[in-house]
C-alpha cells in the first residue's frame, strides 16, 4: 500500500526556516500535480502552495514571498521552503499528491499523515 509521507516539520523560533519534504514510501512511476495544505487548531484545511508536474506554481498569498515550493521529478520527491516563519503559519502541514503508481496504472489522489509546524518564541 503506497503512502504519502511528510518529513521535516518541528518548532522553529518567528523568522526560521524549515523545509517539508513530501515522498511515497514505495517506488513509485510518477509524482504528477503535488500540494501543500496546512490546518491550523479550530480552522479548516487550507491551500498553501501547488505545483504541477510541469514545475507551474501556485500560493496562498499569505505565504507569497517566504514560501517556495519545489519539486524533483528523479527522486519522485516535492519539497516546502518555509523561510520567515511566523506563528500564524503554525499548523499542521499536509502533502497531496497525484501518483502514477506504475506506466499503466490510472492516476490517483494521496493524502498524506501531516507534519506539526510549530512557529514560537
Amino acid at each position: 500500500q503506497v503512502q504519502l509521507v511528510e518529513s521535516g516539520g518541528g518548532l522553529v523560533q518567528p523568522g526560521g526556516s524549515l523545509r517539508l519534504s513530501c515522498a511515497a514510501s514505495l517506488n513509485i512511476f510518477s509524482m504528477d500535480g503535488v500540494a501543500w495544505y496546512r490546518q491550523a487548531p479550530g480552522k479548516q484545511r487550507e491551500l498553501v502552495a501547488r505545483i504541477t508536474s510541469g514545475g507551474i506554481t501556485t500560493y496562498q498569498d499569505s505565504v507569497k514571498g517566504r514560501f517556495t515550493i519545489s519539486r524533483d521529478n528523479n527522486k519522485k520527491t516535492a519539497y516546502l521552503q518555509m523561510s520567515s516563519l511566523k506563528p500564524e503559519d503554525t499548523a499542521v502541514y499536509y502533502c497531496n499528491a497525484a501518483l502514477r503508481i506504475q506506466s499503466w496504472s490510472t492516476v490517483r489522489d494521496y493524502w498524506g499523515q501531516g507534519t506539526q509546524v510549530t512557529v514560537s518564541s
